[in-house]
């Protein structure tokens, strides 16, 4: 069960990588001084790759979880 582990640790870690990612983009966005109505539209079209970045650490790390179960 160890590819279950390391595969989860893959995955998990892609998932992270997603999260800075869209921080960083946010991050820019707020630099650039837009209104609030625009602040609030590339918040928006941020989020999807926010939640799939959150639910893919999650499922990563429930792999490395049940990988470590199961050896």
């Amino acid at each position: 069960m160890e590819w279950l582990v390391w595969g989860g640790a893959t995955i998990s870690l892609l998932g992270l990588v997603g999260l800075v990612w869209s921080i960083i983009k946010v991050a820019k966005a707020r630099k650039a001084g837009l209104s609030d109505e625009d602040l609030r539209v590339a918040v928006q079209k941020v989020m999807p790759l926010n939640l799939g970045s959150l639910f893919l650490s999650v499922i990563g790390l429930m792999l490395v979880i049940l990988g470590i179960f199961l050896a």
